[in-house]
């Protein structure tokens, strides 16, 4: 089995010390002792999870359970993989480097897949290729089948083929719809296509190593029960992240001896969106009857209140199995719930915030966590001219996010014609035809003619020199870069940037990129948009780029952590920012859109998440209004903020705008009722009632003493100064007629929008 000496129990025992579990608390202590038949440990965040993992594996190492190489231990991270490893070896020493199965998912599969090969279809020998391999495989495939990449991308493709491979399904078990999601119909003979030209390169993707040893397993019963044999325990780390693919690996290896230990925490399923199945842990208790199910609650990271709010918060989701975070550190700052006029204001907040936290504390200690990249940007840029120190976790920062770059890039070729680096990054961007030997002798011809490459290229444009195809793409580029250098003038940069990115094709490229970012980058450059109109002119805007750019250098050790919501998962903070709480960005409205309730909970699950992430203080934040291509629309705040239990959370105002409590003195103005629905006795208004959040012009506030509970500020029985047959204008809904006057409630027949009920501050006479 090994070429290591097999240790004798004596010394792992003495290597593991007397007080590896005296210090464990009762349900740590049971989830580690716990080790025959199927054990779920429901392991709540800041529980001590990773503790009880490693100890659990060197417990049943030092009682003789098992030698190293009998357990399977697998994680989803290299990262916690080593993490484990090292605890282990510093509590049982160098035996511990007999667990030769310890390691994520891929890489224990990949091992298995070495020594069957054969079976299906390779040789030992084989080679893992990465996502540019695979998607030029795809793109030779696509050729050689006479489909147009440009509809049918190789990046879609390769990203259906991965969703297939992480549900188990082979070429031959693909269900006839799934098949129907390419070219039209021919989704199912690609992917076996694929599948085949992998076999003749003695070669696979990361997606095979699982799959291959599914069709292993199932199809050669004497491998299988080899394993059954050979492991004799199986822990599982992470198992609500488990997709289907991993959870058939796992229920195959556990049918043995169904000693299997699965540690997770269904509250913190929050990957769904890249194959997760919460439901794997919610059946649990079906799949391996007489399982105990050991709950972890006693948290050891956050304050009792912000347990406590997260605690509240997640009672609304149905799917799920149930527990409540404890802490014996009573006390603590209430989570705080701001509501603010608009994104910048919001930025102000925080920033003033973080300014005063730095004169007794560290920067490196704030984190601000946000549910879509796009909102990143108005923090950066507060942070950049406040010069406060920041770091962007897990991705580049806003203004040098690709997307963003390419956006620029045509902005200055549009005001600068000589501007080559510009020029060399958008000629075939999106890919319009232009190949890198096109652009490489329009380099040398500029370099040797002492010209801009744009100059070159309208003199190569009329010659021969260039291929027929490259020729007309180049023409034809260089013909809207000059449309777009005259609309200039006429068009206010935002829109100038809106028309260049749609003619040029780059949104539409980004609408056809199924994959997982291309959403992403979308919003982005929505966002960008919006951010251009605080300049008057393109200049301005360019120029102020260039200093944010300039500005923006390394912020060392003590820097400001600002990352996603879906990032932060198992990090912790002592002061927490959660910003952009509102109905559409959080939750998100596409989540919600595209999986119905299961999205919204998940979206639930993440708002936990990054509740928890905070040690000593969690600040919740929303905006009244947003501005959407120039535009502001009003913003309800999240339906999470109405979740969180009072007792727990402490509402503030600032210009008007507020979050409700117990006993707290309230400022704010109605909202448009048709954010919530029509009609006061409707289910949404009812809702909005139970909210006490408003929003509106500045000037038109109420002042209302809270009760204990959310206030709302509506008042129906407040005569209007609009009347029957009175034309008005609606921001969102333009202009229209008034047909129905109750109270301070209208009935309006706009123009384009139709019949809609208003209330009456949100509109003005026309």
């Amino acid at each position: 089995m090994s070429d290591l000496p097999t240790p004798r129990i004596s010394d792992l025992a003495r290597a593991q010390g007397p007080d590896a579990l005296a210090g464990l608390n009762p349900e740590q202590r049971q989830a580690v002792e716990a080790t025959e038949g199927p054990v779920l440990v429901l392991a709540g965040a800041g529980t001590g999870k990773t503790r009880v993992l490693t100890t659990r594996l060197a417990h049943i190492l030092t009682s003789g359970k098992a030698r190293p190489w009998e357990l399977l231990a697998v994680t989803f991270t290299n990262k916690a993989a080593r993490e484990m490893r090292h605890r282990i070896t510093d509590m049982i020493g160098p035996s511990a480097e007999g667990l030769r199965w310890l390691g994520t998912f891929h890489s224990v599969a990949a091992q298995i897949l070495r020594r069957h090969a054969e079976l299906v279809g390779l040789k030992s020998s084989y080679t893992i290729i990465d996502n540019d391999d695979q998607e030029r495989l795809i793109k030779q495939l696509l050729a050689a089948e006479n489909i147009d990449p440009k509809r049918w991308t190789p990046k879609h493709l390769a990203g259906l083929i991965d969703h297939w491979k992480n549900r188990g399904w082979t070429p031959d078990s693909l269900p006839p719809a799934e098949g129907a999601h390419f070219a039209n119909n021919r989704g199912a003979a690609l992917y076996s296509l694929y599948q085949e030209r992998l076999r003749i390169l003695n070669a696979c993707d990361f997606g095979d190593l699982l799959l291959h040893n599914l069709t292993i397993f199932t199809k050669h019963e004497d491998v299988l029960a080899d394993y059954h044999r050979r492991f004799k325990y199986v822990l599982v780390d992470e198992y609500q992240d488990t997709n289907v693919a991993q959870y058939l690996w796992l229920r195959l290896l556990a049918q043995g001896r169904r000693n299997i230990c699965c540690v997770g925490d269904d509250d913190q399923s929050i990957y769904g969106w890249r194959g997760a199945e919460v439901d794997n842990i919610l059946r649990f208790e079906r799949d391996f009857p007489g399982a105990q199910v050991i709950r972890l609650e006693r948290n050891y990271r956050s304050t009792e209140h912000i347990l406590a709010a997260a605690s509240g918060l997640i009672t609304a989701n149905r799917d799920r199995l149930g527990k409540t975070l404890w802490t014996e550190a009573t006390g603590g700052e209430r989570v705080q719930v701001r509501g603010v006029w608009d994104g910048e204001a919001e930025s102000r907040l925080v920033a003033e915030e973080i300014e005063r936290w730095r004169k007794s504390r560290r920067y490196s200690e704030v984190a601000i966590l946000v549910r879509a990249s796009f909102q990143m940007r108005a923090f950066e840029e507060r942070f950049v001219l406040l010069q406060i120190p920041y770091t962007v976790v897990g991705g580049p920062r806003f203004f040098e996010r690709a997307e963003i770059r390419d956006a620029h890039a045509y902005l200055r070729l549009v005001q600068s014609q000589d501007d080559d680096l510009a020029f060399e990054r958008i000629v075939n961007t999106p890919r319009r035809g232009i190949g890198d030997a096109t652009v490489q002798k329009l380099l040398t011809v500029a370099r040797t003619s002492g010209v801009s490459a744009m100059v070159a290229a309208r003199d190569l444009v009329v010659s021969d020199e260039l291929p027929a195809r490259a020729r007309t793409a180049l023409s034809t580029f260089l013909r809207d870069l000059d449309r777009w250098r005259a609309q200039a003038d006429a068009l206010a940069h935002p829109r100038l940037t809106e028309t260049i990115l749609e003619e040029s094709g780059y949104i539409d490229a980004l609408r056809l990129d199924k994959g997982p970012t291309s959403q992403t980058r979308l919003e982005n450059l929505k966002e960008l948009v919006q951010s251009m109109g605080a300049f008057d002119t393109l200049e301005a805007y360019l120029e102020h780029v260039s200093l944010v750019a300039d500005l923006d250098r390394g912020a060392g050790d003590d820097a400001v952590q600002i990352m996603t919501l879906h990032a932060a998962k198992g990090l912790e903070f002592p002061l927490v920012f959660l910003p952009g709480w509102e109905e559409g960005v959080f939750p998100s409205q596409r989540s919600m859109d595209e999986h119905g309730e299961r999205g919204l909970e998940e979206e639930r699950r993440l708002a936990y998440v990054g509740l928890t992430r905070a040690r000593e203080e969690a600040r919740i934040s929303f905006a009244a209004n947003r501005q959407v291509y120039g535009r502001w629309t009003s913003q309800l705040p999240s339906r999470f903020v109405d979740e969180l239990p009072h007792a727990s959370v402490e509402a503030a105002s600032e210009t008007g705008y507020y979050g409700g409590g117990p006993g707290l003195k309230q400022t704010g103005s109605t909202w448009d009722e048709t954010h919530y629905g029509s009609g006061y006795d409707s289910p949404g208004w009812k809702r909005a009632q139970s909210r006490g959040y408003a929003g509106g012009p500045p000037g038109r506030t109420q002042v209302i003493e809270g009760e204990g509970r959310l206030v709302a500020i509506s008042d129906p029985a407040r005569p209007s100064a609009y009347a029957r047959g009175d034309r008005v204008f609606h921001q969102k809904f333009g202009y229209g007629q008034v047909t129905v006057v109750e109270g301070n409630k209208l009935t309006v027949a706009f123009e384009t929008a139709g019949e809609k009920k208003v209330i009456d501050s949100f509109i003005q006479p026309a």
